[in-house]
């Protein structure tokens, strides 16, 4: 055990005492904070569990003090908060056959049964505190979606359902790419690190949020077959967390992502880095709006425009107002403004997902920038990705994502980016490496895959 995690466990079974004996405010904190290490409640939307501490009775036992009897109605869930107790098999199971086993601190019972009555006898072996959910907030265990308390997923925004996930075992979610989203030869790899991302971010307590990310992409991915995202917990200490998780099809990882949380804290303060002066948002053409532009553009030849027109064109989830002009294609960055399309859950950990998603469009591209020129016929692939969030992020807001590529060498291509706020302020920075190649032109011998 790690000093920050022995510190972690020293400090838990004082927990019972500043529930009982402080104020409204310090207590609810102290609850939400315990709960969200509850494997359980962790896929549950922030708001569910800032709801189920409100809602949450505490109750003390003795040692031999019987918690639950078998036969006996189940009154809501209750999950151990401090000392241990310790389960028996029904009375009717043979003899020979009664398991009996001991629950620990975030372990629970209650919830889930097949019936209203108690089907075990759960008996305390020391004293014993437990958080007891009455059965009239179970609801509050249900929710239809990762995000939101409320609503299902069919009433969001279409960057939320990208991100939703079916969560099918404890550390383990099924992703999908809908057909309403664009499509790519492969995989996404924005949807590749957004998913994983939300995959992680439900396996740690809503108080500590992603700081950074390491993404390596290893093989290209199915749109037309489900991703499974297994989620490790490498590490929980009190203040960070850490999470490596691995996307699968046809049994074989495709992606792993290293993930680290951190809970809030203040501390030293600064930034050197300068936002470019840009146009607002206002003042620029969205993607749509300068398709049309084109289409109806007599400078264009019609044989592009009615090439163009026939294309079918899926709006992406974010919009993005690009701040130069085709004038500036060669240079190897790119500025623009983006922000999720619709109105997101409030939720920190969704937006930064969000972000993630966002931060792969259009990024490795800007290193072949000074390569382009009529006929060439370029792919580029991800080869591994990194995030650093500063500062919190609201990715429904308009944010500047600013981009440079300071080498292209062996093949690959090198970017760096930024982003702020409308108010100037650094909130992301990135790095990312990216395969860059000549297309294959029929008859030229094959290159060596990846």
């Amino acid at each position: 055990m790690d000093r920050e995690q022995g510190k972690a466990a020293a400090s838990l079974p004082d927990l019972g005492a500043t529930v009982a004996n402080s104020g409204d405010d310090s207590r609810w904190c102290a609850v939400t904070e315990f709960l969200g290490q509850v494997p359980l409640l962790q896929c549950l939307p922030g708001s569910s569990i800032r709801r189920i501490a409100e809602a949450v009775q505490v109750k003390h036992y003795e040692p031999g003090d019987y918690v639950a009897r078998e036969g006996e109605p189940v009154d809501g869930l209750c999950i151990i908060l401090d000392g241990q107790a310790e389960v028996s098999a029904p009375a009717n199971t043979e003899e020979a056959n009664r398991p009996d086993y001991v629950l620990n601190k975030y372990d629970y019972f209650g919830y889930g049964t097949n019936s209203s009555v108690h089907q075990v006898n759960v008996i305390a072996v020391t004293k014993l505190s437990c958080f007891v959910l009455p059965s009239q907030y179970g609801h509050l265990l249900q929710t239809k979606t990762i995000w939101n308390a409320e609503e299902t997923p069919e009433s969001h925004s279409l960057m939320e359902q990208i991100l939703h996930l079916e969560k099918l075992e404890v550390d383990i979610f099924r992703g999908f790419t809908l057909p309403e989203a664009p499509t790519f030869n492969q995989v996404f790899g924005g949807q590749l690190i957004a998913q994983a991302l939300a995959a992680a971010s439900k396996t740690v307590d809503c108080l500590k949020l992603v700081h950074s990310l390491h993404a390596i992409f290893l093989i290209a991915g199915d749109n037309n077959m489900p991703i499974i995202y297994q989620v490790h917990r490498e590490r929980d200490g009190t203040s960070f967390a850490t999470r490596k998780v691995e996307a699968k099809q046809k049994g074989l990882v495709m992606f792993t992502l290293i993930v680290s949380f951190q809970k809030e804290e203040l501390g030293f303060e600064h930034q050197a880095a300068i936002m470019p002066d840009v146009p607002p948002p206002e003042q620029l053409l969205n993607m749509e709006e300068i398709r049309e532009r084109r289409l109806t553009d007599p400078r264009f030849p019609m044989q592009y425009r009615n090439s163009a027109a026939k294309k079918k064109f899926v709006p992406w989830p974010i919009e993005m107002r690009f701040c130069q002009d085709s004038k500036s294609q060669h240079e190897p960055s790119l500025h623009y403004w983006f922000r999720a399309r619709g109105k997101l859950s409030d939720d920190p950990a969704l937006h930064r997902c969000v972000v993630a998603y966002a931060s792969d469009l259009l990024y490795s591209g800007v290193s072949l920038n000074p390569h382009r020129k009529r006929g060439l016929k370029t792919y580029s692939l991800s080869l591994d990705h990194s995030m650093w969030f500063h500062k919190p992020v609201k990715a429904d807001d308009w944010l500047l994502y600013v981009i440079d590529s300071p080498s292209a060498h062996g093949g690959r291509g090198f970017v760096t980016g930024r982003m702020f706020n409308r108010q100037g302020e650094l909130i992301v920075s990135l790095t990312q490496e990216a395969l860059i190649r000549r297309a294959k032109t029929p008859g030229q011998t094959p290159r060596p895959k990846l």
